[in-house]
């Protein structure tokens, strides 16, 4: 997670909403990713969905199932669904996401086999989010 939290704080400097991800296979790192919506002026480019498509790449397959994913804050249904296409083992995340989280809207939407710990960090995972959104205000 102190992997991802590099990553968010990357997304802040670059005045991203500060959001990271790291993808790991078999003890190690093969993708790391921050939001990048602004720079690529894409409404997909959360770092999940970064992560996602470099993971595969580095793996040379669609499947993520022996794959963990470390993200700051709770993925949304956009990146939850495209997880649960990915077969992710497991994902652990740090905030929740009380308004736009995927465990509020639809808790099923993952892959049954998926492997879900919450709360990790949560306290250094919302501190960036609160801080950028508090200045955005």
């Amino acid at each position: 997670m102190h992997k991802a939290l590099d990553e968010a704080a990357a997304a802040a400097e670059e005045g991203e909403i500060p959001v990271g991800a790291v993808m790991v296979c078999k003890g190690k790192i093969i993708a790391r990713a921050h939001n990048e919506t602004e720079k690529l002026n894409d409404v997909t480019a959360h770092a999940e969905m970064l992560a996602i498509t470099m993971a595969t790449s580095a793996l040379g397959g669609k499947y993520l199932n022996e794959c963990t994913l470390y993200v700051t804050l709770e993925p949304c249904v956009m990146c939850a669904g495209a997880l649960a296409w990915a077969q992710l083992g497991e994902l652990v995340y740090g905030a929740s996401d009380p308004k736009r989280g995927f465990s509020r809207i639809t808790p099923s939407l993952l892959h049954p086999k998926t492997k879900v710990t919450a709360g990790i960090l949560e306290k250094k995972c919302s501190e960036p989010l609160l801080t950028f959104f508090k200045e955005k205000r």
